[in-house]
């Protein structure tokens, strides 16, 4: 869920400049030439009002972004045109909050393409105003991110969760979890069609994670503002699974043990060693782990070797993991949530005494509004209580879990999403929880298919990484189905150096090896029911 800031060099541009004389070659009564940076008028969405409106002209070239430790810089871009940053600022009466939303257009006209992306968030920030808007406008789109009035921290919500009493902001938890979304969607449209002249012909969203999250929210919310929606490794059912990934915590505390990550990813080796053949093909990789049924107590009794010292693997460690791999439970033994897959790494969820900071942030500012709330302490009862009042005071603000798609679906939208089957934050199976209820609602895999496609790709991380092939293209696959109706059977994934390549299958099938030709190369696949 790592999102940063961009580092940019402009001037810019006063409010004052939408009250001065057109240019010439505008196009309507609401617009400036387009080669010129200006701000310009904006209709403000349902609800809100517009504060300020104000423009930061770009050069171009080579743009670099500055390191967010312990986060690296993300690389430069390249060979980006001169652009335009224009910053709407709202307010919705009542509330006294101040959104930014920040909507980056090509200054060239004819290098835009007439689409709209939006860009999602991660963690607890709405919006990333870095990289992915400058990347967009390299690709021809008109971008827009929004800081939904919390601001630009994805961790820290100290300086707006709570309110002076001590209650929670609701006002802006919703601005969070989905109206400053729609604002956005239509504050950046507004923008594009003022400062072009002509309106946007595809609006797409284009998030991971959280933004994942907000893409789901607004194919249930607004079915209309999008044509098309990339949402990957997404954060659904945010009531349930931002308590859910506490649960390694509790095992730990409960079961009194605190392994250490290299004892934990002894069991990840070992499973993946049992379960790596189960798809016909050698590589590393648990293709499904849903087919791993390997035992935590297979491990008891062996000797690991962690920064030089020997470590006999113990009952109770081995009890945990199973457990932490199992998913919470109630202490009835009723199942509440997912846990991560076999494969995935342990070094976010299940780090002894550090929780998840998600999770840590969730349940201590929003369900128990006391910052100072342990997380590390609590007990299987304690937990299922928590759980139980997160659904029920939060699923209808950010829960994001209706499986009723038909108004999208009958707009003609098309939501497109990838999850990594070794995700170390969100749990995979949440994800397939979700598309199986919008099979029930809608009718089966075929009817579904029709608006909603989901790939689950083997060996892949949390909105990428892991050992596994990456997803190339997803958005153009998405463009394509969307423009030229070509909905994408499969999604083509590779290794960094181009040595593996693999079509990731639609969900349920999975790619299987043929048997004839190089395993590494995805010609030699073909998608199978699992």
């Amino acid at each position: 869920m790592r999102r940063r800031l961009i580092m940019l060099m402009a001037a810019a541009v006063p409010l004052s400049a939408v009250l001065l004389p057109m240019a010439a070659d505008a196009r309507d009564s609401g617009t400036v030439s387009a080669t010129t940076c200006a701000a310009v008028p904006v209709a403000p969405p349902a609800g809100a009002t517009v504060e300020s409106v104000t423009a930061v002209a770009h050069a171009g070239g080579t743009v670099t972004f500055p390191a967010v430790p312990p986060l690296d810089a993300p690389p430069p871009i390249t060979d980006v045109p001169a652009w335009c940053d224009i910053t709407v600022t709202l307010t919705h009466p009542g509330v006294h909050d101040h959104v930014q939303v920040k909507v980056s257009l090509p200054q060239d006209p004819r290098l835009w393409t007439g689409r709209f992306q939006a860009i999602g968030g991660s963690a607890y920030l709405a919006g990333d105003f870095g990289a992915p808007l400058v990347s967009a406008v390299k690709n021809g789109y008109v971008a827009a991110a929004t800081d939904a009035g919390i601001g630009q921290n994805p961790a820290d919500v100290s300086g707006w969760a709570l309110t002076a009493a001590g209650t929670v902001n609701t006002p802006l938890l919703k601005n969070f979890a989905s109206r400053s979304l729609h604002d956005m969607a239509v504050v950046g449209k507004d923008v594009a069609r003022r400062f072009y002249g002509t309106p946007v012909r595809y609006a797409y969203w284009n998030g991971c994670s959280t933004g994942g999250r907000q893409g789901y929210q607004e194919a249930q919310d607004h079915p209309t503002d999008f044509q098309g929606i990339l949402a990957d490794a997404p954060a659904v059912n945010w009531d349930r699974f931002a308590v859910a990934t506490l649960w390694p915590q509790v095992v730990f505390n409960e079961e009194k043990v605190q392994p250490t990550q290299c004892e934990l990813e002894a069991f990840n080796a070992a499973a993946t060693k049992a379960c790596d053949t189960l798809d016909g093909v050698a590589d590393g990789i648990i293709d499904d782990p849903q087919d791993c049924h390997w035992d935590t107590r297979r491990l008891i009794g062996t000797t690991v070797v962690c920064e030089g010292k020997e470590i006999t693997i113990s009952a109770a460690t081995a009890d945990a993991v199973r457990k932490i791999w199992a998913g919470p439970v109630s202490p009835t033994g009723k199942k509440l949530w997912y846990g991560p897959n076999k494969g995935a790494t342990f070094d976010w969820l299940a780090k002894a005494g550090e929780p998840f900071t998600v999770a840590d942030t969730w349940v201590k500012y929003f369900v128990q509004q006391d910052p100072s709330f342990d997380t590390t302490k609590l007990t299987y009862q304690r937990f299922a209580q928590i759980f139980r009042e997160s659904q029920e005071r939060y699923n209808d603000v950010i829960g994001t879990d209706d499986p009723d798609l038909s108004e999208f679906a009958r707009a003609g939208g098309k939501l497109l999403s990838w999850h990594g089957q070794a995700d170390q934050l969100v749990p995979t199976q949440g994800t397939v929880d979700y598309r199986e209820r919008v099979n029930r609602v809608s009718g089966g895999n075929r009817r579904v298919d029709d608006f909603y496609r989901l790939f689950l790709l083997p060996g892949v991380a949390h909105c990428g990484g892991g050992p596994g092939p990456q997803p190339t293209g997803e958005l153009d696959a998405l463009v394509d189905w969307v423009e030229k109706g070509q909905a994408p059977a499969t999604l083509d994934t590779s290794s960094a150096d181009g040595s593996v390549t693999r079509n990731a299958c639609r969900y349920p099938q999975v790619a299987r090896f043929t048997g004839h030709g190089d395993p590494k190369a995805a010609a030699n696949y073909r998608c199978v029911m699992a």
